[in-house]
């Protein structure tokens, strides 16, 4: 555990009650617009942006990396009329996949060609998924990229990152649903064919759009000028370790100027 924290069951129980005040705080929502009579007419979503990574992947109370603690988010959707109350949908969906589904439930053609499409099919049952495949993305805390697939996890490290993690990390997500036995020495054809498919993958979106993918040319991403891409993960901690609540408060206020 970090120095400091001798109960981690406490910290989560932070994290219950933030969620249990955001459930609150949605009712307030469906209140305000029963009392206006219009809450059976009115799109209501509830999305998150990220995941959390709680004391999982000794990455401790916070959204690093790419595992599937911190991609996967809640996204509930209550339009009465048009989208089934109580129905679970399977399959994979991503946020590019929102803004066309709102606009297909409010009958609104925009006339763009969006990157993701309406999953009013997969809630139809129409289509299981738009994609099974999809690439991952984290240039936060650290810069790696990934590939994943219903039954693999593929991560590679751009750069050593601060948690000391290795290059290159492959998980069954069937057999390891909760990442936690690194495959990739022992299956090294998978992660060849993976790579394969993600690098097919960047080339087609990097012909497609005229632009070279950005994960590869992030320079100072981490905020810390003239340092430049990571050495070894000794350096990143040292650079990006917060250290204690006060040294954060500085960090917060440092921001806002």
């Amino acid at each position: 555990m970090p120095p400091g924290i001798t109960d981690k069951d406490y910290v989560i129980a932070q994290y219950d009650g933030a969620v249990a005040y955001m459930d609150a705080c949605i009712q307030s929502i469906f209140n305000a617009l029963e009392a206006m009579g219009i809450q059976d007419e009115t799109i209501v979503v509830l999305n998150g942006d990220h995941g959390e990574t709680l004391y999982d992947h000794e990455c401790w109370f916070d959204h690093h990396g790419i595992y599937d603690v911190t991609l996967h988010v809640p996204l509930i959707i209550r339009y009465p009329g048009k989208i089934p109350a109580g129905q679970r949908v399977p399959g994979f969906n991503q946020h590019k996949d929102l803004v066309p589904t709102i606009l297909e439930l409010a009958e609104i053609g925009a006339g763009i060609n969006f990157d993701g499409r309406s999953l009013i099919p997969m809630i139809n049952s129409e289509v299981t998924s738009h994609e099974s495949e999809i690439y991952l993305t984290e240039c936060t805390w650290m810069r790696k990229h990934g590939w994943r697939t219903p039954e693999w996890k593929l991560i590679r490290a751009l750069e050593p990152d601060f948690h000391f993690k290795p290059a290159v990390e492959l998980y069954n997500l069937i057999r390891d649903p909760d990442e936690n036995d690194n495959l990739a020495e022992s299956h090294p054809d998978v992660v060849e064919l993976l790579t394969k498919r993600m690098n097919a993958w960047i080339a087609k979106r990097e012909a497609e759009t005229g632009l070279e993918n950005p994960i590869h040319n992030q320079g100072d991403w981490h905020g810390h000028a003239d340092v430049g891409p990571f050495k070894t993960s000794q350096q990143a901690y040292d650079t990006l370790h917060i250290g204690n609540p006060g040294q954060a408060a500085k960090l917060q206020a440092k921001s806002r100027e």
